[in-house]
């Protein structure tokens, strides 16, 4: 690890003055075009990330922009956008958002458009099981969801490079959950050979997606249990000053509801809204008491410093600095409830443009890209916050 002063005056191949860069893209379906926006403003500023983890549609985006080099990965992410935000255009949306305006107007064609998704599902993605679900027998795969993912196979293949992936050039970790067991389990390419089922299972919501099967085991959404790779990130320890950019989907802090509506939206954003916050505290404290320890240790007699107990001590302290930058996506109150499974092209150009232009905002702030001088220090920006 390089100490702090050289890191911020040395340019590094990753395009920031730290050794490491990490992506974090959460769950959150249709919204993740947000995700695509964020990464266009990275590579424009010069920025290219070492890790790579996702979630559910945040696995999708990073196995897209880790299967690509730069400048290919956004168009490859653009162009399975485009692919997957067909079926919200249909003419009944294109209707109604000629004849009327505003945000109760907005709104009502947004709960048009995901009718049709749930109705007709979203081309290479989804699509309606029939017979459904409750007439297909007991124990078979169709009995145990509403849709058929089968699709997403190959348009992953379309758009991924996998060889690229397991290449191991950058990083890469997708987060599910074992249906039998109940344990989190994350797949990552400095141990797996990552294939498009590990990125299929990371985004099996149930009841809507079947699990999908790996290795004789049966895999969910890692939403269920976390969603957001920071935990599995900032736990392994690297030894190098990291900027994480932990890219949200659903904002943990909201307005109280005032009706049911709301309170459907609420209860989404509380619940996959990653507690990011209180991870980034806990793990900013867990710092200050290495570094604490560190300080002690340096005054320690040297048969004290030498002792088993002082040794496992040393072994859990990570020398390295953090900033940890969080991009969290900010709702219109016109989205509503159905805002992660709305596909419509028109809704997926916004969330695309919300990134790009909260990205770049965020980077236009020099501190984001300026290790932190304390040892063990931990610095965490929110410039998308308006609370």
């Amino acid at each position: 690890m390089n100490s702090p002063v050289a890191s911020r005056d040395t340019a590094r191949p990753n395009g920031t003055p730290f050794e490491s860069v990490a992506l974090l893209l959460q769950g959150g379906g249709a919204l993740g075009a947000y995700q695509a926006g964020v990464y266009e403003a990275l590579v424009g500023h010069g920025i290219r990330p070492t890790w790579i983890a996702g979630i559910s549609i945040g696995a999708i985006n990073s196995a897209i922009i880790a299967g690509n080099d730069a400048a290919e990965g956004i168009a490859k992410l653009r162009g399975f956008w485009e692919f997957v935000s067909d079926a919200g255009d249909g003419g009944i949306s294109h209707f109604w958002s000629g004849l009327m305006s505003g945000d109760v107007a907005r709104g009502l064609v947004n709960q048009i458009a995901a009718g049709q998704i749930m109705t007709n599902g979203v081309p290479g993605f989804f699509k309606p099981r029939f017979p459904p679900p409750y007439l297909s027998p007991n124990g078979s795969l169709a009995a145990t969801s509403w849709y058929d993912t089968a699709a997403l196979r190959s348009t992953l293949e379309r758009f991924v490079d996998f060889d690229r992936i397991n290449a191991k050039e950058t990083r890469f970790s997708v987060g599910a959950v074992n249906v039998r067991t109940g344990n989190f389990a994350y797949f990552d390419n400095a141990t797996d050979t990552i294939r498009p089922e590990h990125i299929m299972a990371s985004g099996a919501l149930p009841p809507a997606f079947p699990a999908i099967e790996i290795d004789g085991e049966f895999y969910w959404d890692g939403g269920m249990v976390s969603n957001t790779p920071l935990d599995w990130v900032l736990s392994s320890r690297s030894d190098l000053d990291t900027l994480v950019l932990q890219v949200d989907l659903w904002s943990a802090r909201g307005d109280l509801p005032r009706d049911l509506s709301e309170v459907a939206v609420r209860m989404k954003e509380v619940q996959f809204s990653s507690r990011t916050r209180a991870a980034t505290d806990s793990f900013r404290a867990a710092q200050k008491l290495r570094a604490v320890f560190n300080e002690l240790l340096a005054k320690l007699p040297p048969e004290l410093a030498e002792s088993a107990e002082a040794k496992i001590l040393t072994g859990a302290s990570d020398p390295a600095v953090f900033n940890i930058v969080q991009l969290i996506y900010r709702s219109p109150t016109y989205e509503g409830q159905s805002k992660d499974y709305e596909f419509s092209r028109r809704t997926m150009e916004e969330h695309w443009a919300a990134g790009l232009r909260d990205a770049t905002h965020t980077l236009a702030h020099p501190e984001v890209l300026t290790p932190p001088t304390d040892a063990h220090g931990v610095d965490v920006y929110d410039f998308t916050s308006h609370d």
